[in-house]
């Protein structure tokens, strides 16, 4: 009894960090007849196809990427979704925007609507950072290729969202005490440009703003 009780108790702890997926009990010896158990005790809900969570889990405005991240793990959050992780917008993306591999196949099950764009070599892997939502390790864009990504994407997103990003990006590297040790300074946006080869598209709208 006190071993079941201590299994219960361990992955109510799991899942009140964040979205818990029902595969990764088995790494903490935890069998997955419990999350029945504990749904049915109103102790969790199912929230996805195999994605859990407390009900008094702590949410943020970030859950449905947490959610996502959970399910697409080799994919980096981008565009929309990473402009508004990086405070470059005011706009709440209809959907979750995901950078993968050219050849990696696209999830089929998620929780949230999904727009995926791909992307190989330098374009894929320059500018990617981590951070932590909810307990989900969680890959991004940074600032700059994100901005990058915009122009390199803008007939996904439009060129007035790339524009609209760009002037942000440059009103936030003139204020490097309000960035928290973020980049937003011209080099890494040229370095972005340059992995993402859109430099010469991207170089007039910097000469106009900058």
């Amino acid at each position: 009894m006190q071993k079941s009780t201590d299994k219960s108790d361990l992955l109510l702890r799991l899942a009140r960090k964040g979205p818990l997926r029902s595969r990764e009990l088995a790494a903490q010896g935890i069998p997955r007849s419990y999350l029945g158990r504990l749904v049915a005790q109103g102790l969790l809900e199912r929230v996805g196809r195999g994605m859990y969570q407390a009900p008094n889990a702590h949410i943020t405005e970030l859950h449905t990427i947490a959610e996502t991240m959970k399910r697409v793990t080799h994919g980096v959050i981008c565009l929309l979704s990473s402009l508004q992780m990086h405070g470059l917008t005011t706009e709440v993306p209809h959907a979750v925007w995901v950078l993968i591999d050219t050849h990696a196949r696209a999830p089929r099950s998620t929780p949230s609507k999904l727009e995926i764009v791909r992307a190989s070599g330098s374009a894929l892997a320059h500018g990617v950072e981590e951070r932590i939502i909810e307990g989900v390790p969680v890959r991004l864009t940074s600032a700059s290729k994100t901005v990058a990504d915009c122009f390199r994407y803008r007939r996904h997103v439009g060129l007035d969202v790339a524009i609209s990003a760009l002037r942000e990006y440059l009103t936030r590297g003139r204020s490097p005490k309000k960035n928290r040790g973020a980049d937003f300074s011209i080099e890494a946006l040229v370095a972005a440009g340059t992995a993402d080869r859109v430099s010469s598209v991207m170089r007039p709208y910097l000469e106009a703003l900058a």
